[in-house]
């Protein structure tokens, strides 16, 4: 073993060869690649308009149909006081009422029959 050990003691250490280290690009597979993500903003980007727009048009069809609800209500109002009127302008207009008002003013008929006027037509 000496002689061994005396060996090895002549010989220069020998130095391990460098090995050439290779840097290899390893590609990570992506989890969504850039067109998916392009694909995916455009169609959030449609749904989100959509939707807007959807909550917008049932939003203005409401506030119409409030409209529409006052304008008949208002409708019904008139068309109620138009026909107080009307019956008001019956009750009125009776002959009877008319004779009583003019006697009462002083106005003598002398054996005349009382018309009622008709309406005038265009």
């Amino acid at each position: 073993m000496s002689l061994e050990h005396a060996k090895k003691a002549q010989q220069p250490l020998q130095q391990p060869e460098k090995q050439k280290q290779v840097k290899v690009k390893v590609h990570k597979k992506r989890w969504i690649s850039t067109g998916e993500k392009f694909l995916y903003s455009i169609s959030t980007t449609a749904v989100l308009a959509a939707s807007i727009f959807f909550v917008q048009f049932s939003a203005t069809t409401d506030s119409l149909n409030r409209d529409i609800r006052s304008l008949e209500k208002e409708i019904s109002q008139q068309e109620s006081q138009n026909e107080n009127l009307a019956y008001q302008v019956k009750e009125l207009s009776n002959p009877d009422r008319i004779l009583k008002i003019a006697k009462e003013n002083g106005l003598n008929i002398q054996n005349s029959k009382v018309k009622q006027a008709g309406t005038v037509s265009n």
